[in-house]
């Protein structure tokens, strides 16, 4: 029969204490360094080709990947030469912000004015508020899912 922790003697009680202490500085210290950035912040992540995948596969299977399709399509139309900007505009416009867009994502009403405004001229920071919000939205909702999800393993792999 177990009589309890009283039993042991104190130099036992006092190295379980110790040694309790060292794993947890040492476990602490694995994560650290197995993920260092990682998973702390969403840009890191999303800047690693096997975390931004690890994310979309995430995203996918919460049926929320049009955030992340979104925030992308505006990296590469930041990049891109004036002359194919009404177009590539055009096209995430009609894609995520219109009101029946097919992968449509939360903005608000303000935002969504402000775009349809500028459509006919647009420029490289054309969608930069939108982008802002979206990555804000991911960021505050959606990342930390992932982090405490499976498909953050896979990160942790790809770094």
């Amino acid at each position: 029969m177990c009589k309890g922790l009283s039993s042991l003697p104190s130099s036992c009680l006092e190295k379980a204490k110790e040694m309790r202490v060292m794993f947890g500085h040492l476990a602490e210290t694995h994560h650290k360094q197995k993920d260092g950035k990682t998973l702390q912040d969403l840009e890191t992540l999303l800047n690693n080709k096997g975390g931004l995948q690890a994310f979309r596969g995430f995203l996918r299977s919460e049926f929320s990947e049009e955030n992340l399709e979104f925030w992308l399509a505006c990296q590469d139309y930041r990049v891109l030469p004036s002359n194919l900007q009404k177009t590539k505009a055009s096209g995430i416009y009609s894609q995520f912000i219109n009101p029946d867009a097919p992968q449509e994502v939360n903005l608000d009403a303000e935002t969504r004015e402000a775009l349809l405004s500028v459509m006919d001229s647009p420029c490289a920071d054309t969608f930069k508020t939108a982008q802002q919000t979206i990555y804000n939205l991911m960021a505050k909702d959606s990342f930390p899912r992932f982090r405490r999800s499976h498909h953050s393993v896979e990160a942790i792999r790809a770094f």
